[in-house]
């Protein structure tokens, strides 16, 4: 469980060094250099990755509460939701005149997806603590970004892009959860 804890832990403070520490990440840019910090950067997120995996697979699940009979049904509802928030992030679309941060919101509702439909210990950990980063990640960069300006309306068929790529993820995800996580969601 340590290993796991001090991944999420690692994922965090890697992310959030900007909003707790303005001036933090142009210092290490100023002593080592862009590339150096990026490097670092992406080792730091790469092995908080690593031990999130290494920490989850070595946890024994322990029962932290029992899971309300709906869950698994609101979970995969949530999950669709997340996909489409996350795929909206990277292109136009109308979504983003309503919602600041619609990446960091599908990881949030991705977390309450998931702890919807898992009551054990090691899932509170992963997803109650990146579900609290992206909580805690949408004010800072709001902060450090200043005045929200909202996009001009575009055409309803903007919607389409991350509508179809998020069907698609969902798919996917489907398909490949068994395999690549070890539990089938259905």
């Amino acid at each position: 469980m340590a290993l796991l804890l001090l991944g999420v832990l690692l994922w965090s403070a890697t992310h959030l060094i900007r909003g707790v520490a303005p001036g933090g990440r142009e210092a290490l840019i100023a002593r080592f250099g862009e590339g150096p910090y990026k490097g670092l950067f992406s080792l730091a997120l790469i092995a908080s990755v690593v031990l999130m995996v290494t920490g989850w697979r070595s946890a024994t699940p322990t029962v932290v509460y029992y899971l309300p009979l709906w869950g698994q049904s609101v979970a995969l509802v949530l999950m669709f939701v997340a996909l489409v928030l996350f795929a909206a992030s990277g292109v136009p679309t109308n979504l983003k005149r309503y919602l600041r941060h619609p990446q960091l919101t599908g990881v949030a509702v991705w977390a309450l997806a998931h702890l919807l439909a898992n009551g054990d210990q090691r899932s509170v950990v992963l997803f109650g603590g990146i579900g609290l980063w992206a909580l805690l990640e949408m004010p800072l960069i709001s902060r450090r970004e200043g005045e929200w300006k909202k996009p001009s309306p575009l055409p309803w068929s903007a919607e389409l892009k991350p509508l179809v790529g998020g069907v698609v993820a969902y798919i996917v995800l489907l398909l490949l959860h068994p395999y690549l996580f070890g539990v089938t969601p259905l």
